[in-house]
């Protein structure tokens, strides 16, 4: 078991990452925007700057936390499709050179005009995952779903059966603790309940090769949408990351696991860019403190390590 973190949240340069990622005496980070740019996005410039810096560290990449077929791409949309591929396309080469192994992938938005699982869209998107998956599976990459806002995302039977439509060893699960804390479990009939973090982990967790670790709470809106979320130190929400935790202990795990706080920053909340120095110390402490709190956690869980 090893842990790892989305250092972003905590520095928007490389070095800053770096740098806490150090002080927490860890050596993985789970990379995903480097200023403005992430791996698929950069110029070679850039990523030959980045891989000097990288390499005299010592500190890895585990994941490229990417937005490959994320909550911006719709399943019906070529124009998105085929940017999304041209940032894996452009992150494989990158990822070889880093050594990095996986990249997160999702399973394109969950359109609001349209049921999001009806047959026939669900034959477009696991035709395009499928085909994603592959490009994987010929570079030796594996493509790790996360269950976000996506298609896999709306319930635990949606990613199984998105887990049988690709049917390649090169698709495999990285879990989220948090994100069922704000998602609506999309099964039956309307108004949909909030999902269950414990529930889903259990139903896919054969599946589940990487841990992401993050909490919140969030109240059902009366119109039915998704609820907004107030995120948490991890074991305060409802996220059920401890008993999580412990189901891991017992079951051996021994893969990674992830920090992704959003306490002090949230990579896809517009407002959340502000870089005045109390801003930047602020994440630093905060980013620092969860992931001290959470190694505390795991401690009280049995975890030696």
């Amino acid at each position: 078991m090893f842990f790892s973190g989305f250092a972003d949240e905590a520095c928007v340069d490389l070095a800053g990452q770096i740098s806490i990622t150090k002080e927490l005496g860890w050596n993985n980070i789970e990379l995903r925007k480097v200023g403005e740019k992430m791996l698929g996005t950069m110029t070679d410039e850039e990523f030959d700057a980045a891989y000097q810096m990288l390499d005299e560290s010592g500190v890895k990449i585990n994941c490229y936390g990417s937005a490959v077929a994320n909550w911006a791409c719709h399943p019906r949309n070529e124009e998105h499709y085929e940017a999304t591929k041209k940032e894996l396309l452009t992150a494989i080469p990158r990822m070889q050179k880093l050594g990095c192994k996986m990249i997160r992938g999702m399973s394109f938005l969950v359109p609001t005009d349209e049921p999001g699982d009806s047959p026939e869209l669900e034959a477009i998107i696991f035709k395009k995952v499928r085909e994603l998956v592959q490009i994987c599976a010929d570079n030796g990459i594996m493509y790790g779903h996360e269950n976000c806002m996506n298609y896999g995302g709306m319930s635990y039977v949606h990613t199984l059966k998105l887990l049988e439509a690709v049917n390649n060893p090169a698709f495999t699960l990285i879990f989220d603790t948090g994100n069922p804390c704000f998602n609506l479990r999309q099964l039956g009939t309307k108004p949909y309940p909030i999902q269950s973090s414990w529930e889903f982990f259990q139903r896919v967790k054969q599946y589940v090769t990487h841990i992401h670790i993050k909490d919140a709470v969030a109240l059902p809106k009366e119109d039915g949408s998704r609820p907004d979320a107030t995120f948490t130190f991890a074991g305060e929400g409802t996220g059920d990351v401890r008993a999580i935790m412990k189901d891991l202990l017992k079951s051996g795990y021994d893969a990674g696991i992830t920090m992704e706080p959003h306490v002090g920053y949230v990579f896809h909340d517009p407002n959340g860019d502000n870089n005045s120095a109390a801003a930047k110390k602020f994440r630093h402490d905060i980013y620092i403190d969860y992931c001290h709190a959470f190694e505390q956690l795991m401690h009280d869980c049995g975890w030696k390590f």
